[in-house]
């Protein structure tokens, strides 16, 4: 071998030399992404605030969160009798169920719309999971295809707008009104009817803002459904949650001639979040919708089956004593919280709230020549470094302006004093800071 060659040997790298840098190549990681289908996506409720509001606390902060409808952390338990029955049922409780739950629970549910006045309701029209939230986003994925748009409300339970968007559908929003006690707005909803609307989403009674609709709203509601062939979806979770002696009437007791999926649950009325109980019902005309029907069996056998320890709170909950009636009634706990928040909220110059009739929340607007409110998540980011209050932002809800927060009214009067108190403080030092 001449010296030429033997140089240009010793200089070429050996098969493992390239192979290792190859490898190493190889190890340097590649971004990891989230899904496309995430990009429209967001639930501000437990969103950036409340990072920050964590970080606060891990400092050793006290914030009060009036954030979050989780009344647990507020000293709302859950019935005694509803935790004794999950209790014993325990040991009938490690195997899977029926993808649809066990059968005490929804004959319970079906004996429970029979109440609600909603026909024809069978057993196989039940399905329980994992909470309401579970379920929604199953109706959804169900139905929908890309194109397909659904009627939402604003402000709405952000739950809704991001479950049609992950599911490949484009959320249409619908204006309820303010100044008619936030009732939907029957005009505006046919106005965004396209040929691309599948379904029209009702919640009732509602959040953010507190809104108990009457049966003429929902009949006209139905009205426009029928007119032009769209799915009806009743989020009523807080039906029992309800104040000054109103009623409830469910969507689905007035909509026989429409495809309606009715949800409901537990964790309000019945002050059990945690244990994940909620229950979805196909109910009104079915019969031109058996294969999305087959579509929804097909996704409930997909997860197997809800929690069943939280399936056997069910029976006993609907069945048993209703202590919500004592918190919602004159005296009761929620009751008065209810009032104290609303007189002490709208006692703040520039603050204007329709004093909610169901539910555990209140939505008051900010006078925009008072608070001129550019980025509300801004606004009440500041609100928490300031005073330590957590709250979420109007556009949170997918409400059109940057001019409304939602309160939970859950902790304690004294509690609700000091945080509406230095809420109160904040807006005034805004005020100043503003010139207004």
């Amino acid at each position: 071998m001449n010296a030429a060659k033997t140089l240009n040997l010793a200089m070429a790298p050996t098969e493992p030399v390239v192979k290792a840098e190859a490898a190493a190549a190889a190890a340097v990681p590649r971004p990891v992404k989230k899904s496309a289908k995430l990009a429209d996506v967001c639930y501000d409720i437990r969103g950036p605030v409340l990072v920050r509001a964590k970080q606060m606390e891990d400092e050793g902060l006290k914030i009060t969160k009036l954030n979050i409808g989780n009344l647990a952390s507020f000293g709302f338990d859950a019935p005694e009798e509803i935790q004794l029955d999950m209790i014993r049922n325990l040991p009938n409780s490690a195997g899977y169920s029926d993808s649809k739950g066990i059968f005490a629970a929804r004959k319970a549910i079906m004996h429970y719309t029979q109440q609600k006045h909603i026909k024809g309701v069978t057993l196989e029209d039940i399905y329980i999971g994992n909470g309401v939230s579970e379920l929604i986003v199953m109706a959804m994925n169900a139905l929908l295809d890309a194109g397909d748009e659904v009627l939402v409300p604003a402000p709405d339970y952000p739950l809704w707008t991001a479950a049609v968007s992950l599911s490949g559908g484009t959320p249409v929003h619908y204006v309820c009104d303010e100044a008619n006690g936030w009732l939907p707005d029957l005009d505006d909803i046919r106005s965004r009817v396209t040929p691309n609307t599948r379904a029209l989403v009702l919640i009732n009674p509602n959040n953010p803002t507190g809104a108990l609709y009457p049966e003429e709203t929902l009949r006209g509601i139905v009205d426009i459904a029928r007119q032009h062939g769209l799915i009806l979806y009743a989020d009523e979770v807080y039906d029992k949650v309800l104040y000054d002696g109103a009623s409830h009437t469910s969507l689905a007791a007035v909509s026989d001639e429409v495809l309606t999926i009715v949800f409901n649950g537990l964790s309000k009325n019945y002050r059990s979040c945690g244990y994940r109980a909620g229950w979805m019902v196909v109910c009104g005309d079915k019969r031109h919708a058996q294969d999305y029907i087959e579509g929804l069996n097909m996704l409930a056998s997909m997860r197997l089956c809800a929690n069943v320890p939280g399936q056997y709170a069910i029976q006993t909950a609907l069945g048993g004593y209703q202590s919500i009636d004592d918190l919602v009634g004159p005296g009761g706990r929620l009751r008065r919280q209810r009032d104290l928040a609303h007189e002490l909220i709208t006692a703040i110059p520039g603050v204007s709230c329709v004093k909610p009739k169901a539910a555990l929340y209140m939505f008051p607007r900010l006078d925009p020549e008072m608070y001129p409110i550019a980025d509300d998540q801004a606004f009440i980011a500041e609100l928490l470094e300031a005073e330590r209050v957590l709250l979420v932002q109007g556009t949170g809800f997918n409400w059109i302006k940057p001019d409304h927060f939602r309160l939970v009214f859950l902790p304690h009067e004294d509690d609700l004093r000091d945080a509406i108190g230095r809420i109160a403080r904040f807006l005034d030092g805004y005020r100043k800071r503003h010139g207004t």
